[in-house]
């Protein structure tokens, strides 16, 4: 089971995906490079890389639900 701790929240627009705020830089409102298809697969348990557009870090994401996403580290303090 992944602890709380390790979540992220994200929102969909259309067919964009956000990030009120990046977890590694604190860039507000980031628009993610992320497709459908990633988040789809995300959905699926399978796992996804999501490079963050505004500091390059790499957020791996082992799951997704239709408001988090679920990491392999801890992204809240």
């Amino acid at each position: 089971m992944i602890p709380f701790q390790n979540t992220w929240p994200y929102e969909r627009s259309g067919k964009d995906i956000y990030i009120h705020e990046c977890p590694y830089c604190h860039e507000e409102n980031v628009l993610t490079n992320m497709k459908k298809y990633d988040l789809e697969r995300a959905m699926e348990h399978i796992k996804t890389y999501l490079i963050m557009p505004c500091c390059l870090e790499k957020m791996t994401i082992l799951e997704a639900d239709e408001d988090y996403f679920w990491t392999n580290e801890r992204l809240r303090k």
